[in-house]
């Protein structure tokens, strides 16, 4: 008893504010039907999940590593564009497989650079100019002859060649493979030794602008190994480039969806892991420069963007599973949902959409589990929580801080690439994607606690809540005292109701509904 009379006291403001947000949100059904109020709610729970998937990486990278990701709403912008890339031009994805895989070769034979350096050129200025020119020599051979490589384009330029028309073409069922691509003047020797030789001397020379080598990595094998591996995977894919092409373009729909999932969840991941070695690891000690760089980094993932997928939004198809409109649809309960693939399925008087608001809340809470599941019942997770209790603490101990620190990272990244894919086509893509749901992550952390997981989860849960009824309200009023007429919010009212939120429970708890004092 003495224990529950204790946590009332410590947290009576935080449950005084849980209960009157409770009371706030159940007061919101007398002027909505049953019908409305439920797709009201499960709408912004889908908008809930999708801003969770990011600002659930956001909290375990500022919790971890006090690294505020600026970048992290434009790797979910990534993620988004990678994933159509797999689900409506498959050709595409298969043809620079090769290319990718013989680079990722070539860079993987780091670590041995970097002791070769280290025995060979210690640091000195010497060492740094050969670096240097072996850096440019490689950049210079990896822009020759990846051009070489057939990969099958796109033109955002023209519509006709544009990811619109594609994706148009991909929603009436006509999209066909279109002729593949072919090698350039260099011809398949060259293109792939040039493409090995310049990933290697890439390799060489960061590893040689890098810090000193770690001396207990000196006799591992495993780069070489990695390397060759990779090497007999990008050959097995050139030998079956067209059969893969034609297979995945065989595809239902759906099972191509879940590959785009899988394949921007891992680019995600293999992205996170390059950036936080190669741009925050250097900079644990300079965090305003920490900002500046993942700053530049999501100004550079905008312009990439541009140029390759162009600047007009377009979606991405919604899969088959979740796109029928035959016979008995709409559904009227969930088993002939799916069993018709319907789009839509009524429950309670009400239209619900599938996709956006079964399978992404679905997603969402797959993702809340399994990634709790993580930080609880593992040892990662064990280290994980610790290292956000204190990172030092955990080093001392003799486990490598900065692996951990690299994993989290990649962890984080992918949830937002995740995120970007399952979003695509409920909400489309466009290159400002990313930094409208950074803006909600970030109003979400705030409102949850920075450094908490389950924090994160109830303050996207909140913002996509608020956001919800304070569009239907804009549609139906809210009958507010001493006004003849409804009050109907305007669309302004809608972002400014989430920031006023914010500021109101930051100043009844600064740290947010579940931070922890430092």
């Amino acid at each position: 008893m003495s224990d529950v009379r204790t946590f009332l006291t410590r947290n009576r403001t935080r449950l005084i504010v849980l209960a009157l947000i409770a009371l706030l949100f159940l007061s919101s059904t007398q002027d909505m039907e049953g019908g409305e109020w439920l797709i009201t709610v499960l709408r912004g729970l889908s908008v809930g999940a999708v801003t969770f998937l990011v600002a659930a990486g956001l909290s375990l990278i500022l919790g971890l590593m006090d690294v505020l990701n600026l970048a992290h709403g434009e790797m979910y912008m990534i993620g988004a564009y990678v994933g159509w890339t797999v689900y409506v031009r498959p050709d595409t994805f298969v043809d620079m497989l090769t290319p990718v895989l013989i680079v990722a070769a070539g860079l993987v034979l780091w670590p041995f650079w970097r002791a070769l350096w280290a025995r060979l050129a210690p640091a000195s200025s010497r060492r740094r100019l050969l670096a240097w020119a072996a850096l440019l020599a490689g950049a210079l051979l990896l822009f020759l002859t990846l051009r070489a490589f057939p990969l099958a384009k796109w033109d955002p330029e023209v519509y006709a060649q544009s990811p619109i028309t594609f994706s148009l073409l991909l929603s009436q069922g006509t999209l066909q493979p279109p002729a593949a691509a072919e090698f350039g003047a260099l011809g398949p020797a060259l293109a792939f030794g040039g493409a090995l030789l310049g990933s290697v001397l890439l390799a060489a020379g960061m590893a040689g602008l890098s810090g000193r080598a770690d001396a207990a990595r000196d006799r591992r094998r495993w780069p070489f190994v990695a390397a060759v591996l990779l090497l007999v995977a990008a050959l097995a894919i050139f030998m079956v480039n067209t059969p893969l092409t034609e297979w995945l373009f065989s595809l239902s729909t759906s099972w191509r969806f879940f590959l785009a999932l899988a394949v921007a969840t891992g680019a995600g991941v293999i992205l996170g892991a390059l950036i936080e070695v190669t741009m925050i690891r250097p900079l644990y000690a300079r965090p305003i420069y920490q900002l500046m760089i993942t700053l530049g980094v999501s100004f550079i993932g905008i312009e990439v963007v541009r140029a390759v997928w162009g600047r007009p939004e377009f979606t991405m198809p919604k899969p088959a599973l979740f796109n029928g409109s035959g016979d008995g649809c709409p559904a009227e309960s969930l088993s002939a949902m799916l069993e018709g693939q319907c789009s839509t399925v009524l429950l309670f008087g009400g239209r619900i959409r599938t996709y956006n608001e079964i399978f992404i809340i679905l997603v969402g809470l797959t993702v809340l589990v399994a990634v709790w599941l993580l930080l609880q019942r593992t040892r990662i997770g064990m280290i994980i929580r610790a290292g956000v209790q204190d990172s030092e603490m955990v080093e001392a101990l003799g486990i490598n801080v900065r692996r951990v620190f690299t994993l989290v990272f990649a962890l984080g990244v992918g949830l937002a690439a995740l995120g970007g894919t399952l979003a695509a086509p409920s909400f489309g893509l466009s290159t400002a994607m990313g930094t409208s749901v950074l803006l909600l992550a970030l109003i979400a952390l705030a409102i949850g606690g920075l450094t908490s997981f389950p924090g994160a989860a109830a303050g996207a849960v909140l913002v996509g809540l608020l956001q919800q009824f304070m569009i239907k309200y804009g549609q139906i009023g809210i009958n507010l005292p001493f006004l003849a007429e409804p009050f109907k919010p305007s669309p302004p009212l809608v972002p400014a109701s989430t920031v006023l939120l914010m500021v109101v429970i930051l100043l009844v708890l600064p740290r947010g509904l579940f931070g922890r004092s430092e």
